[in-house]
């Protein structure tokens, strides 16, 4: 077999119609489009959603709650999780940088330190924000909780 003499299986390729070149080839005229109508003309796109003028799903569903533009969002680490990390990679010194290495947060995600488990071991820790029990687990541990 060679490449110059591929060929499509038999029946498969098919000429496109050929619309609009006068009343002889069986499509001119309207074009296979119909009498009158938005969609006889030419540029038509119907929009997104359109359901035959009736009120379109995303309208009749009801809007409820708000949204808050402002909401800052984190990714929750617990310390039993860092303490894990710490012994796998043998790591001291915690940062987000550290952290996206590890493939454990994507780049922009901000992370946040929480208390459950436990701190085995002094570590230098720099996140977006703790809570006040893992702060306080991590300075009994003998480790500094930095903030970015």
């Amino acid at each position: 077999m060679k490449l110059h003499t591929l060929k499509p299986a038999e029946g498969s390729i098919k000429k496109g119609k050929r619309v609009g070149r006068g009343q002889g080839s069986t499509r001119g005229g309207t074009s296979t489009r119909g009498h009158k109508g938005a969609q006889s003309r030419s540029g038509y796109s119907r929009k997104r959603g359109f359901e035959g003028g009736q009120m379109p799903l995303q309208r009749r569903i009801p809007k409820r709650g708000f949204k808050n533009p402002f909401r800052v969002e984190y990714i929750g680490l617990n310390l039993d999780t860092v303490t894990m990390l710490a012994e796998k990679h043998n790591i001291s010194d915690f940062s987000v940088e550290k952290l996206q290495e590890l493939n454990i947060i994507k780049k922009y995600d901000k992370v946040k330190l929480l208390g459950r488990g436990e701190l085995k071991r002094s570590l230098t820790i720099k996140v977006h924000a703790y809570s006040a029990s893992a702060k306080a687990a991590i300075e009994q541990a003998g480790g500094t909780a930095d903030l970015i």
